[in-house]
């Protein structure tokens, strides 16, 4: 592993060990893979502004995320189906988030039950729960109770941004990944099983991860659902408008933070980058960034990428297909390695602008004028769109 010195390099270890069926599954991204590749190109349309005669003998990476303090910003994102890549799943992402400090959100159609992933989990360790709603209440609300019984998880990340499934086409013309992994973690992914299941082997194809999930979620009828059933904070993770990002904070009493993010690009091809949304909201509703927790995801490989989302006003900056390839390169080395990757790559990136802490980072620390021209320029009564959104959503 230690020969590995980049993500490129990882992912291509990876795909060399991985069945075609695996490498699909996590390669894929819907229609033409636009969103995907963007995801990773914005990012180096943003220049850095070092600054000199600046002392960079220390760097810290520790910040806190809904009130929980965490050694590095750098999480991982809900990534499904870990053992597709390694037998040590989900539970050996857990475990390199451990030694890093770093914070993990377990998929809903993790390949784990979310007991055996946080058996492990240490003192002080974070972990986040996605939700995927299902048409039958029952199923989610039953998960919901069960998670409950889990103190390392710490916040529900409701789902938004796949309503459906996008057309993956690596996926469809490599078969589906039936029998290729251990039992879901969830019946509320529409896979029934109980807590103690460990070796029940899941016929599952792409499509069927949707199955029964819930297309009519609003902002109105939906989180007074979840209020119900939980006092876990929300997090709301696909926003992709800054008119949705201004609609969560009037909901901050439950809501306590969002995630930008495009599904990796697998949902909505042609759909802005995590980048493009935080441009959109330090232009048009700034004041978001003082109410909720505002993190991102979606084609971070560089340490410079996790300081450009920093810079622009990113809490946390997570990786998925990252931690996989990780898995599948090396198992559990594989997704320390990754870590350790990013880690020292930001912290050099850090130390190279003359920032010794990652609250430090700020605009001043980037120029963003190759993007402005591909940030949404509309209408921008926020007041009118939250509630035309109440009324529509």
């Amino acid at each position: 592993m230690e020969n590995i010195l980049n993500l490129d390099e990882m992912e291509e270890v990876a795909a060399k060990q991985l069945s075609q069926k695996a490498w699909a599954y996590y390669y894929s991204a819907s229609d033409d893979k636009t969103s995907k590749s963007f995801n990773n190109q914005v990012y180096r349309s943003i220049l850095l502004r070092p600054r000199v005669f600046v002392d960079c003998t220390k760097c810290e990476l520790d910040t806190t995320v809904l009130g929980h303090k965490l050694q590095t910003p750098i999480y991982v994102s809900p990534a499904a189906m870990a053992r597709l890549g390694h037998p040590s799943g989900e539970a050996g992402i857990a475990e390199a988030c451990r030694k890093f400090g770093a914070m993990q959100i377990i998929s809903n159609v993790a390949s784990m039950t979310p007991e055996q992933i946080v058996a492990g989990a240490t003192e002080g360790q974070v972990f986040g729960w996605q939700l995927y709603v299902q048409a039958d209440r029952t199923k989610s609300e039953r998960m919901l109770a069960r998670i409950h019984k889990l103190k390392a998880i710490k916040f529900i990340a409701l789902t938004l941004d796949s309503p459906v499934s996008g057309k993956r086409e690596d996926d469809q013309r490599h078969g589906n990944v039936n029998n290729s992994m251990t039992a879901s973690s969830s019946e509320d992914g529409g896979y029934e099983h109980s807590e103690n299941d460990s070796g029940k082997l899941l016929n599952l194809t792409d499509d069927e991860v949707f199955v029964g999930m819930d297309p009519s979620l609003t902002w109105s009828e939906t989180l007074a659902w979840l209020a119900k059933h939980t006092t876990l904070p929300i997090v709301l993770k696909g926003v992709q408008t800054h008119e949705d990002a201004y609609i969560a904070t009037k909901y901050r009493d439950q809501v306590k933070g969002i995630i930008l993010s495009n599904h990796g690009g697998r949902s909505l091809d042609t759909a802005p980058p995590a980048v493009h949304t935080l441009l959109e909201i330090r232009k048009y509703c700034p004041e978001v960034f003082d109410c909720l927790d505002v993190w991102v995801d979606g084609g971070i490989k560089r340490g410079t990428d996790v300081v450009k989302a920093l810079c622009l006003g990113a809490r946390g900056v997570g990786i998925g297909r990252a931690a996989l390839w990780g898995l599948g390169a090396g198992g559990v080395a594989g997704v320390k390695r990754t870590l350790e990757i990013l880690t020292e790559e930001t912290k050099t990136c850090m130390r190279l602008l003359g920032v010794e802490h990652v609250r430090d980072l700020g605009p001043q620390h980037i120029n963003t004028r190759l993007l402005e021209r591909q940030i949404y320029d509309g209408p921008a009564d926020l007041e009118r769109d939250q509630v035309h959104g109440r009324s529509r959503l």
